[in-house]
């Protein structure tokens, strides 16, 4: 299953890593072969918005430990679909719009 991982490095522990060239991330990515990575400031702090399958989610911690012990960052997993996931849960939808839609 598809997962978008923000990953928020607070300030300090952003600059701290950006004094030492960032080389953890990348470390870290290595590890986890993400499909995706993007890079942002977003509400005023470094971040990172990561696209990556999971099988399963007791992967999960594996994920997110190595972001919240290197770089004391906040974490936050959210299911995401491929535009063919949307079209497979195009019947459930079609369903859903019959049974509530107002």
């Amino acid at each position: 299953m598809l997962f978008l991982i923000k990953v928020s490095m607070p300030v300090e522990s952003g600059n701290a890593a950006a004094k030492g060239g960032f080389k953890i991330i990348p470390q870290i990515l290595e590890e986890q072969k993400p499909e995706a990575v993007y890079f942002v400031a977003e509400n005023g702090v470094r971040t990172a918005l990561i696209f990556i399958d999971m099988k399963d989610a007791s992967q999960l911690p594996a994920i997110v430990e190595p972001w919240f012990l290197g770089l004391n960052a906040s974490v936050e997993a959210t299911p995401a679909m491929r535009p063919e996931d949307l079209q497979k849960a195009g019947p459930a939808i079609k369903q859903a719009v019959k049974r509530y839609a107002r």
